[in-house]
């Protein structure tokens, strides 16, 4: 199994590359023997998203040296990043769409920027018609090679913060059966490249290399992501994982003795009790009136920020077709700076995805098929993914440290507060502001999960 962790306050997504027993033959010109390829090998890849916003960060939480960006890097990867956090978001919408389509009245939780992230540092491996599709499938199209990933390279140092108030941390890890005699060109692109770890893993020990994965995870998204790999399918010779983990602070939190027991509405005949955090303050909020929906921006400390769309009774659907580009910028043009009585569900929510199905029906199939092209990982092994999971979960809550600084007292102009209260399904984003990157996507049809 292969696996791509990556953190959004969620467990991840994985690929898994499985070996079936016999050989394959390769077609031939008249007149030549046939000769045999290797066994097709398996290759996974494992998404884990970890996203936890609840205040701030324990006391005890030690922060480490973050490796500065060169100028030199900087140069090289800046503009191809700006660009590819755009092409990321497109890429979310076209799968959210899809993933919505499916379950319209289930939660919905993923990180675009996660998968995105994976596949580009699979794509290292591809070539021709299956390197193209992947490049089609998650709008890398028209990017060179060497662009493509020196943006990621760019993002993945940009995004790698720590400190007293946030944690932001992305990674990469391959797992290697001694099966796979990878190139050494692709191990040396993927640690300078997607800062990869390399380790070795005996996968005919698959409850020792299940142990040995699960425990990398937990380690690297500090306890918060167990158990990422339940099972490793038999021939599984290669895992990747990408994760990210997220924990931030609201730049101004929630009193916890605010919080009440309210409704929040599932259907026009039911409901479900949820813990609803209560705060007045000055956020930017503004009202759609062509798709009937009203948007909330909810700010963490630093360069992050939550966008809520809470569209009117009935609406989501409309809101939901009309999601693009376009529309993401002209609600950042409707936002005003308000005061708001905000009402904001405390919530856990975990999504868990199939993606070998769900990026079949955007066009990504030969990864996962017997004829794809994974020659630049191994050339003399047939390689294919045979797994793509991707798991998220996120808590949200209003929670603070005993103890820590407090994020000050908020003046407030003397106005009447407009009301803004989520309690119907809504849309989650979280962004990075600076690139303008999505990080997190969402639709939240029950905050108690059920």
């Amino acid at each position: 199994m292969a696996a791509l962790c990556c953190d959004l306050l969620a467990p991840g997504s994985c690929v898994c590359l499985g070996i079936p027993g016999g050989s394959v033959g390769i077609p031939t010109r008249p007149g030549q023997v046939p000769r045999k390829m290797n066994p097709l090998l398996g290759l996974g890849l494992l998404l884990a998203g970890l996203l936890t916003v609840e205040g701030l960060l324990k006391p005890n939480f030690s922060p480490e040296k973050h490796e500065a960006v060169s100028q030199g890097q900087v140069g090289k990867g800046k503009g191809t990043a700006q660009e590819l956090a755009k092409r990321n978001t497109d890429f979310g919408l076209k799968l959210f769409k899809k993933l919505s389509f499916s379950s319209p009245d289930n939660n919905i939780l993923f990180s675009p920027w996660s998968i995105s992230m994976a596949f580009s540092m699979l794509s290292l491996g591809a070539q021709d018609s299956t390197l193209a599709e992947i490049k089609d499938g998650f709008n890398f199209r028209n990017i060179p090679d060497k662009d493509l990933h020196e943006g990621f390279h760019y993002l993945i140092h940009r995004l790698n913060q720590r400190n007293q108030d946030q944690r932001l941390g992305l990674g990469n890890a391959l797992f290697i059966d001694q099966k796979v005699k990878p190139q050494q060109k692709f191990l040396t692109e993927v640690k300078n490249m997607y800062k990869a770890d390399t380790i070795p893993t005996n996968f005919q020990n698959s409850e020792n290399a299940q142990k040995q994965i699960n425990n990398y995870v937990r380690q690297k998204t500090q306890g918060k992501i167990n158990n990422l790999v339940k099972n490793i399918d038999p021939g599984t010779v290669m895992l990747l994982i990408n994760y990210i983990f997220f924990r931030a602070r609201w730049q101004h939190e929630f009193d916890p003795k605010e919080t009440k027991e309210e409704d929040f509405i599932l259907d026009k005949n039911k409901s479900v009790k949820v813990p609803m955090m209560f705060r007045v303050g000055v956020y930017n909020v503004g009202r759609d009136d062509q798709l009937s929906c009203t948007v909330l921006e909810i700010p963490y400390q630093n360069n992050f920020t939550a966008i809520f769309v809470l569209p009117d009774e009935g609406r989501m659907k409309q809101v939901e077709e009309a999601l693009g580009l376009e529309t993401f910028a002209r609600w950042k043009k409707l936002l005003v700076r308000r005061v708001a009585d905000v009402f904001v569900p405390r919530l856990t929510v975990t999504g868990n995805y199939d993606l070998k199905k769900t990026l079949s029906h955007l066009g990504i199939s030969k990864i996962f098929e017997e004829h794809g092209d994974l020659t630049r990982i191994s050339p003399h092994q047939n390689l294919k993914v045979g797994e793509a999971v991707h798991k998220a979960t996120l808590k949200m809550d209003e929670k603070g440290t005993e103890g820590a600084a407090g994020s000050g007292v908020q003046t407030l102009p003397m106005e009447t507060p407009i009301r803004v209260k989520i309690n119907r399904r809504f849309l989650l984003m979280i962004w990075e502001t600076k690139m303008n990157n999505l990080l997190f996507f969402g639709k939240i049809v029950n905050p108690s999960g059920r």
